[in-house]
């Protein structure tokens, strides 16, 4: 006999405002963005945590949606590529990506985006190597990553 399905009551902010719901306590993060809230920026991939086409950022730190379970960020500040487009943090990278060539399908782009952003707030002068080695977790399958890493070192003045 199948146990019925267990909810639970949350409450969290998700692109500065405020949201209530009702989820599965087995839903993740990614699942309840996308599905119940309609923000698709963030892509489901792998759904192990790998490719990082989930990424997005709870409480300032970036995250994979697919690892957390939407009841986790109960009380959680949520960015999506959504909300980071619409502050305007993206601006300069969304350019540099443009110039460079830096996206192809698109698939990865937000969680890149947003990767990106994280190294610039923690690191605005990063070298070459260590822009590679941040975005190492974001699978990029149509680039080769050349361009993405121009993209983010131009943004970072760095030399490219």
């Amino acid at each position: 006999m199948t146990e019925p399905s267990k909810t639970v009551q949350m409450a969290l902010r998700v692109n500065r405002e405020s949201v209530e719901a009702t989820v599965p306590v087995r839903r993740n993060l990614v699942d309840f963005l996308r599905d119940d809230l309609g923000l698709t920026g963030s892509h489901v991939g792998c759904e192990h945590g790998v490719c990082g086409a989930c990424t997005v950022v709870v409480d300032g730190a970036i995250m994979r949606g697919c690892l957390m379970l939407a009841v986790q960020a109960d009380g959680c500040e949520i960015e999506t590529i959504e909300g980071a487009d619409q502050s305007g943090r993206l601006a300069a990278l969304q350019a540099a990506f443009h110039r460079r060539n830096a996206l192809q399908c698109g698939f990865c782009t937000p969680a890149m985006l947003l990767t990106a952003a994280a190294l610039l707030e923690q690191n605005s002068k990063p070298s070459r190597d260590e822009i590679r080695d941040y975005l190492s977790g974001n699978f990029c399958r149509c680039t080769g990553y050349q361009e993405i890493v121009d993209a983010v070192a131009e943004v970072a003045g760095a030399d490219t």
